[in-house]
Protein backbone atom coordinates (compact mmCIF):
# COMPACT_ATOMS: atom_id res chain seq x y z
CA UNK A 1 0.00 0.00 0.00
CA UNK A 2 1.22 3.45 -1.38
CA UNK A 3 1.82 6.38 1.44
CA UNK A 4 -0.04 9.10 1.09
CA UNK A 5 2.09 12.26 1.51
CA UNK A 6 2.07 15.75 1.30
CA UNK A 7 5.05 17.86 0.13
CA UNK A 8 4.29 20.35 3.17
CA UNK A 9 5.00 17.19 5.74
CA UNK A 10 7.89 15.55 4.36
CA UNK A 11 9.61 17.05 7.10
CA UNK A 12 7.65 15.29 9.76
CA UNK A 13 6.84 12.19 8.29
CA UNK A 14 10.71 11.54 6.46
CA UNK A 15 11.73 9.01 9.15
CA UNK A 16 8.29 6.89 8.24
CA UNK A 17 9.57 6.90 4.44
CA UNK A 18 11.70 4.08 3.94
CA UNK A 19 13.62 3.06 0.81
CA UNK A 20 11.68 1.08 -1.73
CA UNK A 21 8.38 2.68 -0.45
CA UNK A 22 5.31 3.56 -2.93
CA UNK A 23 4.58 6.89 -2.06
CA UNK A 24 1.38 9.36 -3.69
CA UNK A 25 2.99 12.93 -3.28
CA UNK A 26 0.34 15.70 -4.00
CA UNK A 27 1.30 19.18 -3.18
CA UNK A 28 3.62 21.99 -4.55
CA UNK A 29 6.70 20.81 -6.28
CA UNK A 30 9.53 22.96 -8.28
CA UNK A 31 10.58 21.72 -11.76
CA UNK A 32 14.58 22.25 -12.32
CA UNK A 33 17.61 20.65 -14.41
CA UNK A 34 21.13 21.79 -15.07
CA UNK A 35 20.84 25.41 -16.48
CA UNK A 36 18.98 26.21 -13.39
CA UNK A 37 20.50 24.86 -10.75
CA UNK A 38 23.64 26.34 -12.19
CA UNK A 39 21.64 29.80 -11.58
CA UNK A 40 20.36 28.82 -8.40
CA UNK A 41 23.60 28.54 -7.05
CA UNK A 42 25.18 31.60 -8.72
CA UNK A 43 21.91 33.58 -6.90
CA UNK A 44 22.97 31.34 -3.31
CA UNK A 45 26.21 32.49 -4.01
CA UNK A 46 25.78 35.89 -4.35
CA UNK A 47 23.26 36.55 -1.78
CA UNK A 48 19.96 37.19 -4.23
CA UNK A 49 16.67 36.56 -3.34
CA UNK A 50 15.53 32.99 -4.89
CA UNK A 51 12.86 32.04 -7.53
CA UNK A 52 11.23 30.12 -4.83
CA UNK A 53 11.87 29.41 -1.12
CA UNK A 54 14.11 26.18 -0.68
CA UNK A 55 12.79 25.74 3.31
CA UNK A 56 11.22 22.41 2.97
CA UNK A 57 10.88 22.39 -0.55
CA UNK A 58 10.41 19.54 -3.36
CA UNK A 59 12.96 20.03 -6.43
CA UNK A 60 11.67 17.57 -9.58
CA UNK A 61 14.20 17.24 -12.14
CA UNK A 62 11.99 17.64 -15.12
CA UNK A 63 11.80 20.15 -18.19
CA UNK A 64 7.83 19.30 -19.19
CA UNK A 65 7.12 20.08 -22.96
CA UNK A 66 4.18 22.60 -23.51
CA UNK A 67 0.76 21.35 -23.04
CA UNK A 68 -1.37 20.04 -25.55
CA UNK A 69 -5.21 22.27 -26.03
CA UNK A 70 -7.11 21.25 -22.85
CA UNK A 71 -4.13 19.82 -20.49
CA UNK A 72 -1.96 21.81 -17.73
CA UNK A 73 1.37 20.45 -18.82
CA UNK A 74 2.89 18.14 -21.67
CA UNK A 75 5.01 14.93 -21.36
CA UNK A 76 6.91 15.66 -17.67
CA UNK A 77 8.85 12.55 -17.38
CA UNK A 78 11.98 12.84 -14.86
CA UNK A 79 15.69 13.28 -15.95
CA UNK A 80 18.59 11.47 -14.76
CA UNK A 81 18.99 13.10 -11.17
CA UNK A 82 22.64 12.63 -10.75
CA UNK A 83 23.61 15.54 -13.40
CA UNK A 84 22.47 18.13 -10.19
CA UNK A 85 24.63 15.95 -7.70
CA UNK A 86 27.26 19.17 -8.15
CA UNK A 87 24.61 21.07 -6.62
CA UNK A 88 22.18 19.11 -4.36
CA UNK A 89 24.26 19.18 -1.15
CA UNK A 90 24.79 23.10 -1.25
CA UNK A 91 20.23 23.13 -1.81
CA UNK A 92 20.07 21.58 0.70
CA UNK A 93 21.98 23.30 3.00
CA UNK A 94 19.80 26.13 2.34
CA UNK A 95 16.31 23.82 2.92
CA UNK A 96 15.68 21.64 0.47
CA UNK A 97 13.95 18.33 1.55
CA UNK A 98 13.04 16.41 -0.96
CA UNK A 99 14.28 15.36 -4.50
CA UNK A 100 12.24 13.56 -7.86
CA UNK A 101 14.13 12.33 -10.87
CA UNK A 102 15.72 8.82 -12.06
CA UNK A 103 19.07 7.03 -11.00
CA UNK A 104 21.08 6.48 -8.44
CA UNK A 105 22.72 9.37 -6.42
CA UNK A 106 26.33 10.25 -5.12
CA UNK A 107 28.15 9.54 -1.73
CA UNK A 108 28.29 13.29 -1.33
CA UNK A 109 24.37 13.16 -1.82
CA UNK A 110 23.14 10.73 0.17
CA UNK A 111 25.11 12.34 3.06
CA UNK A 112 23.53 15.40 2.52
CA UNK A 113 20.04 13.86 2.52
CA UNK A 114 21.24 11.90 5.88
CA UNK A 115 22.46 15.24 7.70
CA UNK A 116 19.14 17.30 6.04
CA UNK A 117 16.69 14.19 7.35
CA UNK A 118 15.53 14.33 3.17
CA UNK A 119 14.42 12.16 0.75
CA UNK A 120 15.01 11.21 -2.78
CA UNK A 121 12.21 9.89 -4.77
CA UNK A 122 11.96 7.88 -8.36
CA UNK A 123 9.49 8.80 -10.84
CA UNK A 124 8.85 6.45 -13.43
CA UNK A 125 11.14 7.15 -16.18
CA UNK A 126 10.02 7.12 -19.63
CA UNK A 127 6.16 7.39 -18.57
CA UNK A 128 6.35 11.39 -18.52
CA UNK A 129 2.88 11.01 -19.84
CA UNK A 130 1.98 9.01 -17.04
CA UNK A 131 3.38 11.79 -14.63
CA UNK A 132 1.84 14.31 -16.44
CA UNK A 133 -1.89 12.98 -15.30
CA UNK A 134 -0.91 13.74 -11.62
CA UNK A 135 -0.50 17.92 -12.78
CA UNK A 136 -3.10 19.71 -11.54
CA UNK A 137 -1.88 23.24 -12.59
CA UNK A 138 1.75 25.01 -13.87
CA UNK A 139 2.57 28.30 -13.54
CA UNK A 140 6.44 29.21 -15.01
CA UNK A 141 8.39 30.86 -12.00
CA UNK A 142 11.79 32.23 -13.27
CA UNK A 143 14.35 31.75 -16.35
CA UNK A 144 11.75 31.92 -18.71
CA UNK A 145 13.90 31.69 -21.34
CA UNK A 146 15.50 28.74 -20.80
CA UNK A 147 12.31 27.18 -22.09
CA UNK A 148 11.08 24.05 -21.02
CA UNK A 149 13.97 23.93 -18.26
CA UNK A 150 12.70 26.88 -16.81
CA UNK A 151 11.88 26.75 -13.10
CA UNK A 152 7.78 25.72 -12.69
CA UNK A 153 6.09 25.64 -9.67
CA UNK A 154 3.21 22.39 -10.49
CA UNK A 155 0.68 21.61 -7.91
CA UNK A 156 0.31 17.46 -7.92
CA UNK A 157 -1.96 15.25 -6.66
CA UNK A 158 -1.36 11.49 -6.03
CA UNK A 159 1.49 11.22 -8.18
CA UNK A 160 3.01 7.82 -8.14
CA UNK A 161 7.04 7.62 -7.15
CA UNK A 162 9.27 4.99 -5.43
CA UNK A 163 11.10 6.59 -2.55
CA UNK A 164 14.90 5.84 -3.96
CA UNK A 165 17.04 7.10 -0.93
CA UNK A 166 15.28 7.55 2.86
CA UNK A 167 16.42 9.85 5.38
CA UNK A 168 19.07 7.19 7.25
CA UNK A 169 20.84 6.97 4.14
CA UNK A 170 19.48 3.54 2.71
CA UNK A 171 19.13 3.46 -1.18
CA UNK A 172 17.37 0.79 -2.99
CA UNK A 173 20.31 1.35 -5.59
CA UNK A 174 22.80 -0.28 -2.94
Amino acid sequence: MAIILDTKDIAARAGEIKAGDEVLLSGTVYTARDAAHKRIKALIEEGKPLPFDLKGAVIYYAGPTPERPGTVIGSCGPTTSSRMDVYTPLLMDEGLIGMIGKGPRSGDVTEAIKKHKGVYFCAIGGAGALAALSVKSLEVIAFEDLGCESVKKLTVKDFPLLCGIDSDGNSIFA
